[in-house]
Order: C-alpha cells, then structure tokens, then sequence
C-alpha cells in the first residue's frame, strides 16, 4: 500500500491502481468519462484531470490526468485545484460543443453519466451560438436505439464492443471532431452482448429500444433485486415496472458473477413476462366450454376435492422454477412421487454433474474465476449459445497469459492501449473441440470440429496423457494425438487451468472432461472444472430429485396415482409427443402450475397461474452451485401467486405441514432442515423481518412521482401500499434511505451519481465485492481429499456411413430458450428451423443448399431447410435445439434424410 496525499489528506492506495481508481475506491469524485473498471483507462476525454505536486512545499504543480497516472507513495495531488477544476470545466465545455443538449426528450434522462458529470465540473450554461455538427442515425435492430449526435466521443463503445466482447461490426468513422460511432450498415449489431452499449455509453447514443416501446422516467420504475432466468449462470438484475408492466431489466452488479455485464438475451428476454397468453386466473377444463375461468376460491376448492378424492399424486418439477416451490411439490406428493421435468438424456447428464461436483477433490468455478484463468479447454459446448456470460468470461481469460508480456516491461494492467501495444494480438491457450463451428473458435489456439463419441475420446486421450492410471484410449490418429500433447502441454504449464463441459451433447463428454479435470488435478494445486447447465435452476432440481421423468411412467403404469401435478413446465419440450401423450393419457386428473399457457397447460384439467420472477420471489441455484435469492418487482393483477401457495391448498387437512407455510422464510426454513446441503440458503439473505433503522427498504426512489395517478381509475384517494409478507422490501418509496445489505440492493444512485456508474459508491474498492461481500452462497465445495474413481465409459470412434446421418444439437442464444423467444425484440432474431450438414453428406444424399427436406422418425409439419456448413464433420447433421417451432418433435440419435416429396427452394436461414 501507499500513502497518497489528496488535497492534504493523507490516504492509503494500493499501487497496482491507477489515480482515479483509487481515489474512487476511496469515495472521492473525479469526473470521468472513456475510463471504465471493465476496460481500463484510455486517457481520451481528459476529463479526469488532477493536479500533482513535487512536494509539500510545492505551490505550482502541473496538471495530469488521474485515470492514466500511478498511484505511487508520497505524491501529493489535488483534486480543487482552483485551476485545475476550471480546466475541466473547459474540457467538458469543448465535449459539449455539439451536444444538441436534449435532456427532457433523452431517454437516458434521469440516469445520465453526462448529466452528473456536467453538474460535477460546474459546466451550467452554454456559449455555443454557432451550427451543430449532425450525424444520420441507423436502424440497429428491435433491441437498441441510435442517436449519434449526443456523443462525445469517448470511444467506450468501440473499446468494449471490440475489445471486450469481440464484435467486429461496430467501428468509428471519421476524424477530428466528426467521428460517427455505428455499423458500416443498419441492422442488428451481431454480437450477443450489444446491449451492454445502452450502460457503457455515458450519453443517449445507445439507449433501450425496448424500453422505449412502453417508456416512462428511471426514476418511476419501482425496482427489486433479481436474477436472470434465462440461463444456468445466474447473473443478478434489476427489473423495473411502471403501470403493472415490466418495462426493462438492468445489470446488478455481483462481483463473483457478471460483474458490470448481461448478455442480450438476459436483458431483452424480459417481455415474456407481460405476453398476452399469460395465465392471470385459475381455468378449468370443461368439455363443452373448453376452459372457463374460474375465481381463486373455486380454485383452491377444486384443489382439495382433487386431494381428497385422488388414489395419488404425482409432482413433475421444472428447472425454471425457484426451489421452494418443487420443494412444496416434493413435499406435497412424497420423495417417491416427484419426478425431475427434464428429458432424459439431460436428466443423466445433469446427475453426473452433480456426483462429479460432490465427490471430486476440483472446485467449480465463479465467472470471476473463469475470468482469471490463463488455459483454457471447452469440450462439446458452444458457450456463446448456451452460457452467453461464460463465453465473455472466457474472451478476458485468453488475455491473461499474453499480458505477462506487458507486466514483464513494467506497463500495468489498467493502462489499456499500453497493453494492447505490448501484446498485440496474441492470446493464452484457448482449445474448442466442438460439433460444429462457435464464435470462440477465432480467438481459440487450437479448434476441432467432431462428433460427439470422438470429442468425448480426446478427453479421455487428455486425461490418460496427465495420468498413466486414467484408462487409454486405442485407435488415435496422429493429428489427434499431437492435438492432446498440444492440449496437455498448455494445461501443465498454466497457473490457472481451467476444463469446461456441458449439457448440450451427451454424457460421455460430461465425463471425460471430469476424468481430464481430476488428472490435471494430480499436477496442478488450481485446477477448476466448469459445467454449463441449461436452465435457471437445473443445479437446484438435480440436487432436489435423482428420479427422471421416465420414472413419472412407471408410477402411473402401477397404478398408485391418478393425478399428475406439472410444475412451471411445458413437458412438449421435454419429449416426443407421442411419450408425453402417453404420459398424460394415463392420468385421470392433471393440474399445471404456470405462467405462460402452452401444449402442456391444453391438456390440464386445471390450469393455475403462477408468479414469473418479477411477481414472486424465490432462490435459484445456478450452474456453479451457488444460491441466490430473487425478489418481487410488483403485485400482478388477477389470481397470480407463487406456486408454493397455491400448493398449500392440495394438503389434506390432517396434515398441515403446507398450509403452516405463510412467507417464504417458512418454505426456506422446512427446506434446509430437510435437505443438508440447502443449509445455506437460510443465510444468503436477510429474512423477512430483517428492518434496517427500524424500517423496510424502499423498491421505489426518491422521486417516484404520480403514486396517486396510478390508481385514479379505481379511487382518487392513494390506497394503503401492500405488505410484503415475504421480504423486507417495501411497495413504496417510504423506508431506509441508507445502503442496504448487498442482497437487497435493487437500485444503484447516489448523491450526484444518478447514472449506472454509482455502482462505485456500493463496492467495498472499485471492480471489486460489494460492501458485506456479493450476494449468493455456494452449496457445493470440492472435496479436496477425495479420489474419485475414473470414468471408462470411452465410446468408440464415428464411421461416417452413407445410411444416415448422426444428429446433434445446436443452439442459439435467441431462439433456443423458452421465455425469451416470447419477447418481441428477441422474436424478430431467433432463428428458424433448418437442417445443417457438411456438403460432402449432402452430397451423398443428393442433396443442395436450400432444398427443403424431411427426417424420417419425427412427426412435425415443419419444412427443414437444408444450410450447408463445412464446419460440421461428415456423417453428422445438425439441427437448432429449442426452438418453439420443433416442440414435441424428438430428432433420433441416427436417422435419415431426404429431400421432400414437395420439392422447393428458398434462401439459407439466418443464424
């Protein structure tokens, strides 16, 4: 550490910072604009400017720029300088110069890092009387909204669109003071993680264009502590409603996790939760009416006749849903009677994840320790698609091996364009054995493409090169053995190894890459084993159930139920429709529990609408094992409630475990004293009764205006808030006006910081743990003694053959996801059905790009266009999983393909 003066205070810095980091870690304000925590200082805008002394006895000094300097011991700085701070106030003027200085029309007004800045530095009236410079704006899409003539030219766009997330459609145009920052044509910018634009840019270049389909002020969104559903990574948001309406979702910042960043899909994904095929009140299925609606008293009456007059109960839970409810459906039917609502194939794959996790001595990595890692090995998973956040951990993994180049001649990390010099475009050991071409493939060292069974055999083959006791793998060619030496040489000379695996291909992958982990293991003392799970809560149900939906059959065949209970779950995705017809047929009574209305919910006799995430609250675990607690945004109009409460209702009244549940705490209490290892999830955030100055935290701000107006159409008079029976957190602006524990934080403002960048005030130093430590808890930690048996199960090489073709999944960040896709935004970009294969199949198979061909063994209507991709090994075809359009169609491990009797031709579909 060092002892650095600022305006003759003395203040402990640590040395590896830069001035203005440190002095933001400190709680002193240096307006700022290029520099970001993510991304490092560029030392562009000059906004940052401090005065630095010789010594104390210096009265002169000379004016430098606190983002670009070292914090170094002994120096003397000043922040209010009198010339120094006119300074800056002339270099915001210039930055202004063009700035239309539209404020009651911006959408990023009332959150504006301009706005705050400009206040900072003094800069209160305008001089400028000459012509502004415009610029055209462009259509970039249904997520993200243009308006070049507020910027200022602080590159952080380009900076973190490049060199963050790896795009290459964004770029300036220009030179001087006519740098245009856009696409060399409209469109959607085509990186996943564009979105992060709208909080990078510190004026309204890039705003939501979703939010502004349904706008109101920030300051009028009542807001609440989240976390993403749209994947197993779990990153923490913040949701904003207005009017009853979700109207945006926002990154919260959780250091272990996503740190200042969403991917898209998890910020435009939201929209599902104000569809208009939401279920709001309870339905029963009546022959002549089909469904009629019906109150929820009717409702809750109908539960307890089914209770009471049913032979038994089935439970089918979802891995969207929060533990306490398939807790309270576990509870309900009995450990024997609960059944995991996934397919089969993921069902084991997700229980191998979890014995490998609970018995192996390899920790499972946080993002942040992803992003540290300095070697890196995916096997099967294309992480772009399936864990969006993990990819962009992985993007700052591969730096970290070429920046000892720029440590080695003395540039710090934090100097960005330093580095970038130093190390130009060389990156750390990156390997991609996939089944087809990912978007990391162009900063990998080494990809392969291949099929399943062989990328599962080159795992092994890595495991037993580690370790002679690992079992060998025989028939390797020469181009693959000298890939695993390539692969085993980078991992044993990295600090910090890293192995990542998934759910998307087949269990024999999950297994190798246990088996290569565990041998490093025996090498290296930090070794780290990443699994990339499929939904929000896939970790929680695994840990919950070892039971498969195929045992749910078996139940019913022996007649001990009659009435299956479906969790949040549109079983139509889980499997054919033909074995989940058959499924429900054997059913007397069938009740779903959702929010949105599918093919599942047509085949219920009583459909109750259940709370998403913004109108409930819960825990999720994600895909590393951590817990996390969700909160409700806003009280949903209609029948809506968590489905945990509505399970209380099926009880029988003799046994009351249920209906004594009355908040959250009680579900959450019953939970950990019944299963061990959710122990933690008591303590991963203040309970309900929690009151911080004897009061609730507010979900509304300060200025949260028209409270009366919201309800004029009911009474003129501003109605009592609703208590929060479950939470500490009020439907009001009226509570706690201080910082609030980490888990509860829903908002990031500050006085004089309106803009996301307050987020600065909450941390314990800057770009590093909220104050009180991030939120969430692990449920799961290595077993740093054990000695796991290896794996054996090595499959045999693929024969390509010319009777049909191996079919394997592809996935897509817009489209393969359930929710999402229900966004208009995220709609308009997913994908559409094709068939993808090598032109060497094809042409076995007498095939071209665009005809329209048909698999034989699935029964759908949909016609699969054909998309040739050199990428895909022969002898396999590949097909975009998840997609809505394909529910209830189960493509076969092998089948075959052939051109349609309908011949036709039509353009390749988009990616």
């Amino acid at each position: 550490m060092a002892a650095v003066y600022i305006d003759n205070i003395a203040y402990e810095m640590d040395e590896k910072l830069n001035l203005l980091q440190a002095a933001l870690s400190k709680g002193l304000d240096i307006p700022y604009f290029c520099w970001h925590p993510a991304l490092g200082s560029a030392g562009s805008c000059r906004l940052c400017a401090v005065k630095q002394f010789k010594d104390e006895h210096d009265t002169q000094g000379k004016i430098v720029m606190s983002c670009m300097t070292p914090v170094q011991d002994g120096t003397r700085f000043s922040i209010h300088d009198p010339e120094v701070t006119a300074f800056r106030k002339s270099i915001l003027e210039f930055l202004m110069v063009n700035h239309p200085h539209d404020c009651p029309i911006c959408d990023e007004g009332g959150e504006c890092h301009l706005q705050d800045m400009t206040v900072m530095t003094g800069h209160n009236y305008r001089e400028y009387r000459f012509k502004k410079r415009t610029f055209r704006n462009q259509n970039l899409g249904p997520l993200i909204n243009h308006e070049m003539n507020r910027c200022i030219q602080c590159y952080r766009c380009e900076r973190f669109y490049t060199d963050y997330a790896g795009g290459d459609d964004l770029h300036h145009f220009g030179a001087h003071n006519r740098i245009y920052f856009g696409r060399f044509e409209d469109g959607p910018f085509k990186n996943e993680f564009s979105g992060n634009l709208v909080e990078i840019c510190p004026t309204g270049v890039f705003t939501d264009k979703t939010l502004k389909q349904h706008y109101t002020r920030k300051w009028d969104l009542q807001t609440a502590p989240s976390v993403c559903v749209h994947c197993a990574v779990g990153c923490n948001t913040v949701p904003g409603e207005r009017y009853g309406t979700l109207r945006r979702i926002r990154n919260r910042y959780n250091g272990e996790i996503n740190k200042y960043f969403l991917c898209d899909r998890g910020r435009y994904g939201y929209e599902f939760v104000n569809h208009e095929n939401r279920a709001r009140h309870p339905m029963l299925h009546q022959k002549e009416k089909r469904f009629v609606s019906i109150s929820m008293e009717e409702a809750k009456q109908q539960l307890e006749q089914i209770a009471t007059h049913s032979r038994g109960l089935i439970g089918i839970g979802s891995p969207r849903a929060p533990l306490e409810s398939n807790y309270a459906l576990w509870k309900l039917v009995g450990k024997e009677n609960f059944f995991a609502g996934v397919d089969d194939n993921e069902f084991q794959i997700q229980q191998t994840i979890i014995d490998i996790f609970q018995n192996g001595p390899v920790r499972s990595p946080s993002l942040q320790d992803i992003r540290k890692a300095d070697a890196v090995l995916i096997l099967g998973e294309d992480l772009t698609n399936t864990a969006p956040m993990m990819a962009l951990a992985v993007r700052q993994a591969v730096r970290n091996q070429a920046s000892k180049i720029s440590r080695s001649v003395g540039i710090p990390d934090w100097q960005d364009a330093a580095v970038h010099n130093a190390i130009q475009d060389k990156k750390g050991p990156l390997f991609v054995l996939t089944a087809a071409e990912t978007k990391l493939d162009t900063i990998a060292q080494e990809s392969l493409h291949a099929a399943p069974g062989d990328i599962a055999r080159l795992g092994y083959a890595i495991a037993h090169a580690l370790d002679s006791s690992a079992p060998p793998v025989g028939g390797m060619t020469n181009e693959e053995e000298a890939l695993v030496k390539q692969i085993t040489q980078a991992l044993l000379q990295a600090d910090r190894p890293l192995i990542i695996s998934g759910c998307s291909l087949n269990r024999e992958v999950v297994e190798s890459a246990a088996n290569a982990a565990w041998a490093l293991q025996k090498k290296k003392t930090d070794v780290q084993l990443a699994y990339s799970m499929m939904e929000c809560n896939s970790f929680g149900l695994a840990l919950l159930t070892n039971q498969s939906l195929r045992s749910a059959n078996q139940t019913l065949d022996a007649g001990h139920a009659d009435t299956v209970i479906i969790l949040e779950n549109d079983l139509y995705r889980r499997g054919s429709q033909q074995d989940i017809d058959a499924l429900l047929n054997k059913a007397e009574t069938i009740i779903v529990l959702d929010h949105m209305t599918h093919s599942t919910t047509e085949r219920a006799d009583l459909v109750l609408p259940a709370s998403t995430f913004a109108e409930g609250s819960g825990t999720f675990v994600n895909q590393e094992g951590r817990a996390q607690r969700y909160y409700q945004v806003f009280i949903p109009e209609g029948d809506i409630q968590d489905s945990w409460r509505w399970l209380r209702a099926m009880e029988p009244i003799q046994n009351d475990t249920l209906r004594r549940w009355n908040r959250l705490d009680d579900v959450i209490s019953a939970l950990s004293s019944e299963f061990p290892q959710f122990q933690p999830v008591k303590d991963i955030a203040p309970t309900a009764d929690y009151r911080a100055a004897g009061q609730k935290i507010p979900r509304q701000t300060y200025r949260y205006s028209g409270r009366t107006a919201i309800n004029a159409h009911r009474e003129i008079h501003e109605p009592k808030p609703k208590d929060d029976v479950d939470s500490p957190l009020a439907f009001s602006m009226e509570g706690y006006t201080g910082v609030p524990p980490a888990p509860l934080i829903h908002s990031f403002w500050a006085p004089g910081w309106n803009s996301i960048q307050s987020v600065n005030k909450f941390q314990s130093e800057v770009d590093g743990p909220l104050r009180g430590g991030d939120p969430g808890k692990r449920l799961i930690e290595s077993n740093q003694t054990a000695a796991p048996a290896y794996f054996h199960s090595i499959p045999d090489t693929f024969q390509a053959t010319e009777e049909g073709v191996l079919f394997v999944p592809l996935y897509h960040i817009f489209g393969s996801e359930e929710l999402s896709v229900q966004s208009p935004g995220i709609h308009q970009l997913a994908a559409i059905p094709y068939l993808s294969m090598h032109p060497q199949t094809a042409e076995t198979m007498n095939l071209e790009e665009g005809d329209l061909v048909e698999i034989e063994g699935i029964e759908t209507d949909i016609e699969f266009p054909l998309k040739l991709d050199i990428s895909i090994p022969p002898g396999l075809a590949g097909y975009p999983a998840g997609l809505p359009q394909l529910k209830g169609a189960a493509f076969p491990l092998f089948g075959t393909v052939k051109r349609m009797v309908k011949e036709g031709r039509i353009s390749s579909p988009h990616d």
